[in-house]
């Protein structure tokens, strides 16, 4: 057997086969030793799992191992599972100690000997290989033709064929749980289609590395989804190398072949030096490209020969690259309909259009805006440090609006970040209030385009703002944009939280800011400010 890196061996200590503490055990076939006598399969380390009350014999085979083979480190791992032949049991400390284990198949090559112990263990032990819990192969041994002496026998390296047995699947289905958990977030979902797309992503994810295609609407959580699907993969060693993150709408022309291909030095003016590219640092891994749609066709081009052959040559090069990477690509584009408009490759479309998942959108998942809720403020508190609660009447009311007709969410999930956002910001003491909701349900409306006619909702915040009629003479979009500035002014304290609230994605980018002066300059093109504001919002409406 040919051995490219250290060869480690998981096995059983066998409490029949490989007994013997006298000088006749070197006439006996013992499968645990004579694994390692082999001269053409040299054992690096061998991880010996052995029943406690068998200790004495462990450190005698610990021993004997070393006498044979003194390049081999034998480590001991002790099991205290009361009954061999008790699936669920055995199943559960093979599993645990599969899953503690620190394996490195770039470093290591692994072998499970399934000569030894129970048939219940060897089971447990194919199913735990085949699953890829052990990322390794399995190796079974037999005894020399001569019934006595000292020679090892031989040892194939085989796949069987082992039928399921119900009490373990049971264990499986736990850890098909743990995994859908994975691509949720950890986030309760209630929605039972959501739940179907996501059981069969994870049979997808953990079976096949053919392309994933991620469609749904903007916000509907198809980066989040990659990352899942990745770590998903990740966790049960379908991949070894990075996750590679790319949206196409923001690179195009030579920029766009530069960094999915990479280049040479001298492809264009400005390229000083050698560029990877993002397809060869996925090697190994995942690339997930969003917005795929927006891909030029000469790029498509290539993207499709380098899925097919794992090749392809760099911007202005004339070697050819390898790059063994999966794909997961993303849009909210018809990619049917750019076909048809030639915008893009049709024999593309039919390579990563094996295994296509919808995401819905937030509206179509009502039932699922409390768990985010719950999500998004525990996403607040991780980032912020501040944990924020939510009063139960402001809870029920906002998912009164939220779930119903009103809740339209078009941002879908990226809404729902916002909105929770703004309240967990403003909220008075670390505790958000049926006041706040109520003013952000109103911003809501009006930036929907779905303020209640007939005063149920109140008058418009402009027109309390505005006297004499006018807010009927602005432009629609300043109208909804100002509402919705109107609504974090009017449950914040000070001018400066209100500044802090709406600009609080630009102000990350910025070295130095005055969100206070830039809300004063807004509020100053409609003739407003902070003081008059606060006091027309504060006082009674009619």
């Amino acid at each position: 057997m040919e051995q490219a890196k250290p060869l480690v061996v998981i096995g059983l200590l066998g409490t029949s086969l490989d007994r013997g503490t006298g000088v006749q055990r070197w006439e006996r076939w013992r499968p645990s030793v004579a694994l390692c006598q082999h001269d053409d399969l040299v054992v690096s380390r061998f991880e010996l799992v052995y029943p406690t009350a068998f200790q004495a014999l462990a450190a005698h085979v610990q021993d004997d191992i070393g006498h044979v083979s003194p390049e081999t480190v034998v480590r001991l791992h002790a099991d205290a599972t009361p009954d061999a032949w008790d699936f669920e049991s055995v199943y559960a400390s093979l599993h645990d100690f599969a899953r503690a284990y620190p394996f490195d198949p770039d470093r290591e090559d692994y072998l499970v000997h399934i000569t030894t112990g129970s048939h219940v263990a060897q089971i447990c032990l194919f199913l735990l290989t085949e699953s890829r819990h052990i990322p390794g192969r399995l190796v079974q041994t037999s005894p020399p033709r001569r019934s006595r002496g000292i020679a090892p026998g031989a040892y194939q390296v085989i796949d069987l064929d082992l039928s399921r047995y119900d009490r373990i699947a049971s264990r499986f289905a736990t850890d098909a749980l743990d995994e859908r958990a994975i691509l949720t977030s950890g986030i309760e979902t209630r929605n039972a289609a959501f739940q179907a797309l996501v059981a069969q992503l994870d049979r997808v994810a953990t079976r096949s590395d053919a392309p994933v295609l991620l469609l749904g609407p903007t916000g509907a959580g198809k980066s989040r989804m990659a990352r899942r699907i990745y770590d998903l993969k990740k966790a049960r060693r379908r991949v070894r190398g990075p996750l590679v993150e790319v949206n196409c709408a923001t690179i195009r022309g030579d920029a766009a072949m530069s960094a999915l291909f990479g280049h040479v030095r001298g492809a264009f003016t400005g390229a000083a030096h050698d560029r990877p590219g993002l397809l060869r640092t996925a090697d190994q891994g995942v690339l997930f490209l969003d917005e795929i749609g927006e891909l030029g066709r000469d790029e498509q081009a290539m993207l499709l020969r380098a899925l097919e052959e794992k090749r392809f040559l760099p911007l202005g090069g004339d070697r050819e690259v390898s790059s063994d990477f999966q794909l997961i690509a993303g849009t909210n584009r018809d990619l049917a309909q750019a076909v048809r408009d030639g915008r893009f490759r049709d024999d593309l479309l039919a390579r990563i259009n094996l295994w296509t998942f919808r995401l819905p959108g937030l509206a179509e998942r009502p039932e699922d805006i409390a768990p985010n809720l719950a999500y998004e403020l525990e996403q607040f508190r991780q980032r912020t440090g501040d944990a924020v609660t939510i009063s139960a009447e402001a809870r029920a009311l906002f998912l009164e609006f939220a779930e119903g007709p009103e809740g339209r969410w078009p941002g879908n999930f990226r809404d729902l970040a916002a909105v929770t956002t703004r309240l967990a910001t403003l909220a008075p003491g670390g505790r958000i209030t049926v006041g706040q909701v109520q003013a952000e349900m109103a911003a809501l409306r009006a930036l929907w385009g779905t303020a209640p006619a007939g005063g149920r909702g109140g008058p418009s915040l402009v027109d309390v703002v505005l006297p004499d009629g006018q807010g009927a003479d602005l432009d629609r979009f300043d109208r909804v944009q100002l509402e919705d500035v109107l609504a974090v002014c009017r449950t914040a304290p000070t001018l400066s939280a209100a500044g802090r609230a709406l600009f609080e994605r630009s102000r990350a980018r910025k070295q130095s800011v005055n969100d206070a002066d830039r809300l004063r300059k807004y509020l100053l093109r409609f003739g407003l400010e902070w003081a008059g504001v606060k006091a027309a919002l504060s006082a009674p409406q009619a």
